[in-house]
C-alpha cells in the first residue's frame, strides 16, 4: 500500500522560512516520481516541484526562486524548503507520487497517489 505522510506545516510570518517533509512507503524511488503540490482555498491544486524516478529535479517556473525540493533516500523522505514566504503562499501543501512531473505542467489530474496535506499559513 502506498502511503505518503506530509508534515512540517504551521504558521509563519511573511518573509520567513519553513521546511516541509514527506515520508513515503509502499514504493521505491525508481517506481515513481514524487513531488509537492499546493492548493489555495478556492483555487485549483497546482504543482510546486518534483523529483522524477531517475532523480532529476523539476520546478514550476514561478516556484523555483523561493522553493527548493530535496530528498533523503535513506529515509524515503522528500523536503520542500520554502523561503521569503508571502501571504499568497498560504495553502494546503500535498506530497504526491506517480505522474507528478507531467502534472507540474499539465495539472494534477493524472497523479496516482496523494498524501493527506499539511496546512501552511503565512501571516502578514
Amino acid at each position: 500500500e502506498v502511503q505518503l505522510q506530509a508534515s512540517g506545516g504551521g504558521l509563519v510570518q511573511a518573509g520567513g522560512s519553513m521546511t516541509l517533509s514527506c515520508t513515503f512507503s509502499g514504493f521505491t524511488w525508481t517506481d515513481y516520481g514524487i513531488g509537492w503540490f499546493r492548493q489555495v482555498r478556492g483555487k485549483e491544486r497546482e504543482g510546486v516541484a518534483a523529483i522524477s524516478a531517475d532523480g532529476s529535479i523539476h520546478y514550476v517556473d514561478s516556484m523555483k526562486d523561493r522553493f527548493t525540493i530535496s530528498s533523503d533516500r535513506a529515509k524515503n523522505t522528500i523536503y520542500l524548503q520554502m523561503k521569503k514566504l508571502k501571504t499568497e503562499d498560504t495553502a494546503v501543501y500535498y506530497c504526491a507520487a506517480g505522474g507528478v512531473v507531467g502534472a507540474l505542467r499539465h495539472g494534477p489530474w493524472a497523479v496516482l497517489h496523494w498524501g493527506q496535506g499539511t496546512q501552511v499559513t503565512v501571516s502578514s
